[in-house]
């Protein structure tokens, strides 16, 4: 049976993943920019890749169980990347919420329900998700195991107003349901992880960079043990290591790919 793998948000991380990883296999693309999704469908396809395309609003379950029927549909669901979001410099709390912590429930439940035995999936969560103080044991809880429809309704959640509020509880979120969906992915035998990367040269981060926190972003880059900007690349790697032969006893981790920004932020400066 053909293996497929399906890439969820094909923008600079999506596009270097589906192109380091889409070889010999049915890559099914998903995105909510129709643009985008045609622009890198027909871009891979003229390159010999298998590509089929699909539109998808991460934020409704319709739309998210439509998404994995037609990839059990085309064969074997061997890999998931899971690439979707919204930065603070691009939308609203509500749409932020709706999209990175609600979309990435839904498409860990569905894709959950039809992922080959042997399987792996990855979702891009976010350093901000280790840059904000962890939430409350029963705010966890409710993350980790309430159904997605419940997650926007959660008393802190619907509290949230501003987008930088929302992007780091969103990507903490991530941290804290893919830790759940371990167990339920691995009765079928396969596994599914988070990567968090720092800040990547894509067009959302091009995006940040140029709003008002871009100065502070800067500084975080020049403080790490790298003292570049990540790339598609980078991530791409990541993804391909724990979607891999070579990770099969990695499940329920988040691995940080941000160029040592987070050890730098944790270790301080220097007190002498």
């Amino acid at each position: 049976m053909t293996e497929v793998l399906t890439v969820i948000g094909v923008g600079g991380m999506g596009k270097a993943i589906a192109r380091r990883l889409g070889a010999g296999k049915t890559v099914l693309l998903a995105d909510y920019n129709e643009e985008t999704l045609t622009s890198v469908t027909e871009s891979m396809s003229a390159d010999g890749h298998h590509v089929e395309s699909c539109s998808v609003d991460v934020s409704s379950p319709e739309s998210v169980h439509r998404l994995a029927e037609y990839a059990a549909s085309l064969g074997s669901v061997a890999q998931v990347a899971h690439t979707a979001g919204l930065s603070p410099a691009q939308a609203s709390a509500e749409a932020i919420l709706a999209v990175d912590l609600l979309g990435t429930a839904l498409v860990l439940d569905e894709f959950g329900e039809i992922i080959a035995p042997g399987g792996a999936g990855v979702v891009i969560a976010s350093m901000a998700g280790h840059m904000f103080p962890p939430l409350a044991a029963e705010q966890e809880r409710a993350l980790a195991h309430n159904p997605p429809g419940e997650l926007l309704k959660l008393d802190f959640v619907s509290r949230i107003t501003e987008p930088t509020m929302a992007y780091p509880i969103a990507k903490q979120a991530n941290h804290i349901r893919v830790r759940a969906a371990s167990a339920h992915w691995g009765r079928r035998g396969a596994r599914i992880n988070s990567i968090s990367p720092g800040i990547i040269s894509t067009p959302m981060s091009q995006q940040e960079l140029a709003s008002p926190v871009g100065d502070g972003m800067r500084a975080m880059i020049a403080m790490s043990g790298t003292g570049r900007i990540g790339t598609p690349d980078d991530i791409a790697a990541a993804t391909a290591f724990l979607l891999g032969p070579e990770a099969t006893f990695i499940t329920g981790a988040d691995l940080l790919v941000d160029g040592g920004v987070i050890a730098a932020i944790k270790a301080g400066s220097p007190t002498s």
